[in-house]
């Protein structure tokens, strides 16, 4: 079965045909264009704003129209990451999505589902005939994955919704009511390079990590490619280190999965050592990163690299910046509060510079972890930028929205839903700064690992949320 068969087909066609347009964030000129001539295609009223969000407004059914309207909401741009083996150009090619058994994902790169799945429902609601539904105004925004830009410079005045759907959690039992806000803390420090004479030369590669979303999976113990090579080379001190290049990790809101170093130490000796860190990192990851992998291979002796006092005060920095979780919420149960995920580091030709991302449902919170990572960078005196602050989404357990939805799901699945705020960074926080007063839910279908090549998104949990979907429309209350 190919997925264009697959339940509900207008769903899964709009998908495939959103995954046929490359959109990677900071340039989505192709995929604007694609929502536009779709929104202009159905003779509906369809807007550009000056940032590059798209709005497509479509009339309430015969009937419905004195119901409030919703907005439904979804992000353009996806996440691009790929296997080092896989020969894949996100820019000029479409993404190659299979079935694989419960599942759909992709071939050696991110399926896009996140936040696809979304943008093709809202597709099949502004293109359908036969159902219900309120006055959509359906609100495409552009850059969610990179800075939110979209959201931040949406125009006030521009949507009169009451009620906001963001179509953007990944699990299909929980709504989601509020999210955690973030900010990046940037280094970058320039050495000068020294020659290099002798010595055992060595590229050294850590691959085979799951990475994942810096938010959502922050708490599963998923090992940090960056960390991980850090132990490696701090290892190399007793043996005379020149760090020649490393290049770790690819995108600053993924958990890295990969990291490659060139080395220099003085003795042969060192590789007896690695082994045995090599041995205990992979004993201490057995569980959660079964698939971890390492390359030691022999290259030439680099003329140029870091003397050995700049590699040690490289090593030494990145062993004291802080990863994982920081902090969980005390006042919602198994929350992350806190968390800072070190997502790249770059060495080249002197240059060194990293990328982290910190998240907190706390304001207060997030500038603390902040200044905390900043900390370790300034102790070296390298130059610090904290940039793309984004608030989060203060939960409202009494939203009239999730009152209706809750009783919608356990009639129509015979279970409760799972309402609690999620540790990533949604869009939803920014909206209601532009408009104060919207009631709001986040939810969506299953997705699994985002923001690596591993996503995959289940099929039934589709069918799912979209019966789900279509229901919570047909029982939007009367204006007031």
């Amino acid at each position: 079965m190919k997925v264009r068969e697959l339940e509900p087909k207008e769903v899964w066609n709009n998908f495939e045909d959103l995954n046929a347009v490359p959109r990677p964030s900071k340039k989505e000129e192709r995929v604007i264009s694609f929502i536009k001539n779709f929104g202009h295609n159905l003779n509906l009223s369809t807007y550009e704003d000056p940032c590059g969000n798209v709005i497509i407004i479509k009339p309430a059914t015969t009937g419905m129209e004195d119901r409030k309207t919703v907005i439904l909401q979804s992000h353009l741009d996806m996440v691009h990451q790929k296997n080092a083996d896989t020969n894949f150009d996100f820019y000029n090619e479409g993404i190659q999505s299979y079935i694989d058994g419960d599942w759909v994902t992709a071939k050696g790169t991110t399926l896009g589902a996140d936040n696809g799945m979304g943008v093709a429902s809202i597709m099949t609601l502004l293109s359908s005939n036969d159902i219900e539904h309120p006055t959509l105004e359906a609100l495409f925004t552009i850059d969610e994955e990179t800075g939110m830009t979209g959201a931040f410079e949406l125009e006030q005045g521009l949507l009169n919704g009451e009620i906001l759907l963001n179509l953007d959690t990944e699990d299909d039992d929980e709504f989601s009511i509020g999210c955690a806000g973030g900010i990046d803390t940037n280094s970058s420090k320039t050495y000068q390079i020294s020659k290099i004479s002798n010595g055992l030369a060595l590229e050294i590669i850590v691959k085979g990590l799951k990475g994942g979303h810096s938010g959502m999976d922050i708490h599963l113990e998923r090992g940090n490619a960056n960390k991980i090579m850090n132990r490696l080379l701090h290892t190399a001190l007793d043996f005379n280190l020149n760090i020649v290049e490393i290049d770790g990790g690819s995108l600053r809101n993924a958990i890295p999965r990969e990291s490659f170093s060139k080395i220099v130490v003085n003795s042969d000796k060192y590789l007896t050592e690695l082994d045995q860190i090599i041995s205990n990192i992979k004993n201490e990851f057995r569980i959660t990163e079964p698939h971890l992998a390492f390359e030691v291979n022999k290259i030439d002796l680099p003329s140029e690299g870091l003397s050995f006092t700049d590699s040690k005060e490289v090593v030494q920095t990145i062993y004291s910046v802080f990863n994982g979780v920081y902090k969980m919420s005390q006042s919602i149960k198994s929350l992350v509060e806190t968390s800072s995920s070190l997502a790249r580091v770059i060495l080249k030709n002197g240059s060194f510079t990293t990328q982290s991302l910190q998240r907190s449902s706390l304001e207060s919170s997030k500038h603390d972890i902040a200044r905390v990572i900043g900390s370790c960078f300034l102790n070296i005196k390298a130059e610090v930028e904290h940039s793309g602050s984004y608030p989060g989404w203060e939960p409202n357990p009494n939203s009239p929205i999730l009152d209706i939805m809750v009783s919608l799901y356990k009639e129509m699945f015979q279970s409760e839903p799972k309402v609690q705020a999620c540790h990533a960074g949604l869009e939803c926080g920014i909206l209601n700064e532009r408009y104060p007063g919207l009631d709001m839910i986040s939810f969506g279908p299953t997705i699994k690992n985002p923001h690596s090549p591993d996503e995959k998104v289940h099929i039934k949990s589709v069918e799912k949320f979209w019966s789900l979907l279509i229901e919570v429309l047909k029982n939007i209350p009367v204006k007031n």
